[in-house]
């Protein structure tokens, strides 16, 4: 298998109510299933922080100013499309002020249209209980170093 070193950024968004947006897509290689915050990889001469405001305007239609400027790293080394990425990403929150704020997917590619499924605002207790993978699996650690004062801090 192909391995391929990819910066990255996500973003790890919040609504009003402490709940955690996940994208759900579908691999075109084997059509597995997983969930995974909004983010991708960086263009070159792109900042990390310049990665996440983008990519969540593409793939969200969410406003990138409610991206906070602090980023956690995470080691990441995934399989997608038949291919294994390996790098850190940069993980970002965004806090939003109303309850599950709708999204567009008009930003994203052709590939991207078809394979994005849905996307859901999940409450932050239940991440460990969707039936699909959430990448990264310690996406709840991630949250407690970006934001240490949530109701998740003392789990």
């Amino acid at each position: 298998m192909e391995t391929t070193q990819r910066p990255a950024a996500r973003i790890v968004c919040l609504d009003a109510a402490h709940r955690v947006l996940l994208l759900h897509w579908r691999d075109p290689f084997d059509g597995a299933w997983l969930w995974e915050p909004p983010g991708g990889g960086m263009e070159p001469g792109e900042t990390p922080l310049a990665t996440a405001r983008r990519e969540l305007a593409e793939e969200t239609g969410l406003d990138p100013c409610a991206i906070r400027d602090r980023s956690v790293p995470v080691e990441r080394d995934v399989q997608w499309n038949g291919r294994r990425f390996t790098g850190t990403e940069h993980f970002f929150a965004a806090r939003f002020d109303t309850e599950q704020p709708p999204l567009v997917r008009t930003g994203l590619l052709p590939d991207e249209q078809v394979n994005l499924g849905e996307h859901r605002w999940v409450p932050w207790k239940e991440l460990a209980s969707l039936a699909d993978p959430v990448e990264p699996p310690e996406l709840l650690a991630v949250l407690t170093a970006l934001v240490p004062d949530g109701p998740w801090g003392g789990q």
